[in-house]
This record gives structure tokens, sequence and C-alpha cells, in this order.
């Protein structure tokens, strides 16, 4: 086998490995996600370039969860040529969908405001769902004498690590792994028996901080926001974090533990989502599919507001603080988020609450960096808000949950590829890797090759 990075590597975002498998006589080529390289912008220039391989060649793609920098750049990949086949579990594939709909309209607009081409239309993402299709865990796939299975990761709904078998030879690929225990999803699978392994290091160089205590830290959020009489702005993922968001605050709400404000979710794809949610609450962890039976609403609670519109979203403006408002992108790229950052990054009542990972040269890094002021829609915003992070509702795992999760496979191991991290985060994870496991590492640069 053949394996090459052409994104993940050096970087968290724009993942996409490309495998090349030997069959008989054949060449079989395989890609793992294909996803949208990310920065300061929504979408980086380097989504513009043409593929480093010939689509029209792919065989098949494997995708590990519906995160755009994951899945970002397949209605591109079809755009040029291929006609392969997608597979992913059945959640996956359905927010999928939502979630490059949502994109091609963030990237439409980039593309409008910097008189660029488009990277592609609604056209391109119907062509694709037609190649793509879902799948169980653990059912095994035949792609032309190569094996593949979905294993749950525990990262977001539907989210899977994918082992492959080819050449007799094993190959994981950890997708994102998931930060147990969560509230709402089940826990990362075990990995089985590899003799490599392809691990995200988003978190690799350091440890969650009070994971147990993050339903407290927003009831303390809350509670000071509302004391000072300001709003509580938080920018949340759309997919996972918003309703991890609102399974703790159903929880707080129902509990009588924090006063009774109004909270805003004011991100249509989040709503979108939180339907299909819904759908697919068989996949619960055991302790919250029991709260459901027992006739509770996870993901609702009096005083809760979901504005679809963009007239209901308008609308929160007018109504007194105190109150939450949880809106998208979890990074500040884009969205209704802006308008809300815009309004109240100036209240020094108000604060803005940072619930997930902020990726370099983003606004909401500049903010969790302590930025005086920042740039919206063109103009100086003076930030005067109180700015809190809550690192433990990150759904990716930390260093040390990471190593747990490779150790039983160490001994078959021969090697380990360090990728999706900063440079530090990557280099802390690959050396522990080296000396707690005594297995060899490697963090593979873009375009970089190996043999197998």
């Amino acid at each position: 086998m053949k394996l090459t990075f052409y994104g993940g590597a050096g970087t968290v975002t724009g993942v996409n490995y490309f495998l090349e498998a030997q069959v008989v006589d054949s060449r079989v080529k395989i890609m793992v996600d294909c996803g949208l390289h990310q920065g300061g912008n929504f979408a980086e220039h380097k989504n513009f370039e043409p593929f480093p391989y010939n689509p029209q060649e792919v065989d098949f793609v494997l995708i590990t969860h519906s995160h755009v920098d994951h899945i970002g750049l397949l209605p591109k990949l079809v755009k040029a040529g291929f006609r392969g086949r997608v597979f992913s579990t059945a959640a996956t594939r359905d927010f999928a969908e939502l979630m490059l709909l949502d994109s091609e309209h963030l990237l439409a607009k980039e593309a409008d405001r910097e008189r660029a081409p488009l990277l592609y239309d609604e056209q391109d993402i119907s062509h694709l769902m037609k190649l793509w299709e879902g799948v169980d865990y653990h059912a095994l796939l035949d792609l032309k004498g190569v094996s593949a299975e979905f294993f749950d990761a525990g990262h977001i709904l539907g989210s899977a690590f994918i082992k492959i078998t080819a050449e007799g030879k094993t190959i994981v690929f950890s997708g994102d792994l998931g930060n147990y225990p969560a509230p709402i999803i089940k826990t990362t699978e075990e990995i089985p028996e590899a003799n490599y392994c392809v691990i995200e290091s988003t978190y690799g160089d350091r440890v969650h901080a009070n994971v147990d205590k993050r339903r407290e830290e927003l009831e303390d959020a809350i509670e000071e926001t509302v004391k000072s009489g300001g709003t509580l702005v938080v920018p949340a993922f759309a997919m996972e974090r918003t309703q991890q968001l609102l399974f703790e605050l159903n929880e707080l709400v129902e509990g009588g533990r924090i006063p009774k404000v109004p909270v805003y979710i004011d991100s249509p794809l989040a709503i979108h989502l939180t339907e299909i949610y819904k759908k697919y609450r068989k996949q619960f962890n055991p302790a919250v599919s029991a709260m459901i039976k027992g006739g509770d609403d996870i993901l609702d609670f009096p005083g809760l507001h979901f504005t679809l519109t963009t007239e209901e979203s308008k609308s929160i403006n007018d109504v007194q603080p105190p109150k939450v408002v949880i809106a998208g992108s979890g990074m500040s790229h884009g969205g209704r988020i802006l308008h809300h950052e815009q309004r109240y990054l100036p209240d020094p009542h108000s604060m803005l609450l940072i619930v997930g990972y902020q990726g370099k040269g983003s606004l909401g890094r500049q903010l969790l960096d302590g930025a005086k002021k920042v740039r919206i829609f063109g103009e100086e915003v003076a930030v005067r808000c109180k700015i809190k992070l809550i690192s433990g509702y990150s759904a990716h795992a930390d260093q040390p949950k990471l190593v747990e999760w490779i150790r039983p496979a160490r001994v078959a191991l021969e090697k380990v590829f360090v990728v999706q991290g900063e440079e530090g985060a990557s280099e802390a994870l690959a050396q522990i890797i080296r000396d707690d496991l005594a297995v060899h590492t490697e963090i593979p640069s873009y375009g970089q090759e190996f043999d197998l």
C-alpha cells in the first residue's frame, strides 16, 4: 500500500488522505475525508488550487464525520470529475448534506465579497449525494477487494474511525476522536489491532481542564451575566456543540439552577441538525436514552426559542437583557454570531463565552487571545465585554485520552502518523507515543508519501 497526505498534515483542517492498494492486477484508490482548509477565512485560498491527484481515478471516498474540515471539498471533487462511491455512517450522510448546503451559502458570500470564483454550487452537492451511501457501524465493506469497517469515534453523532485492510496489512484512520464522557453520544470504541494508525492531534499537547465541571462553569457564566444585566453570547458549532449546550441547559433549567431568562438558538443550521439528532436517538448513550424514555425532551425546555428566519433573528435585539444567545459559526468565521458580536462585544455588562476550538487567524482566536479591537463587517469594534473559555466542552480527545485510545494496539503497530494538529500539538503527542508506547511515529508534511 501507499499512503499520501494531501491535507490535515501540519494543520488541523483540510483533512485528505489518499491510500492506494494493489489487489491482484488492479490498483484500488481510496480517499479518507476531503475537507475544507480553514483559517482566517471560512475557506482559505488553498481550496481553490487544483487537486494534486486525478479525481476521475478515485474509486472510493470514506468519510469519518460531517464537520466541514472533513467533507467540505467533496462537491469540488465531484465537479472535477469524481464518479466513484462515497461511504459513511447513515447519520453522517444526513448531517453532511445540511452542512454542505450551509457551507455553499457561506462560500458564495465570501466569493462575492472577495470577487473570487465559486468553489462549487448546490448542483454539485446534489450530484455528490447521489454517489453517497450510509452504512452501519461494523458493516464490512468490500471495496474491490479492500476491506473497510466503521467504528464509533464518539466525537459527534455518526462519527467514525475507519479500519482498512489490504495486502495483508491493516491501517486505522482515527478521524476526530471524542472527549468522553460526552453529554449525549456514546463513548469512543476501542481501537482494533492494526499495523498502522493515522491519529489526530488537535489537543495533542494539553489536558482538558474541568471536564466534569463544565455544567457548573456554564451555570456560573449565566448567573454572572444575569447579575450584571448583560447578554451571554455563545459562538457555537451548529453540529454537536449546540446540542451539547441544549442538553446542559435543559438540566440547569429543569433543576432550577439558573434564573429564568430567554435562550435563543439563532442558527438555522443548528435548528435543522437538531431535528436530525432526534432521528438517531438510538445512538445516544444509555443514560440519555433512559431520560428520553422517562419523558424528558433533552433538547427543549421552557424559555428556549429557535429563531429560524432573519426577522426572528433581528427580533432578538428587541428583547431586553439579560438573555442568552447561541449562534454560529463556532469560530466566528461568519453567520449570525457576527451580528451579535458586533452589538455586544462593546458592552461591559455582557459576556462572550467560548466553548470550542478556535483556529489560527479566526476572529474567535483573536478574541480568545485578548484582542481589544476587532473588525466585523469592515468596521472596528471595541472589545469591552468579558471573555470566558470553557474548555471542557471540547469534542476532541486530549493528550491522555489519545494515548489511552492507541495503547491497546501498540504491540502490532509498526508506525503511527500524527496529523490534524498545530506543530506543537503534533510534536508533543508524537513524542509521548514514542516514549510511553515505544512505537515509531511520523509527523507527515503535505504531499508526503509512505510505502506501507
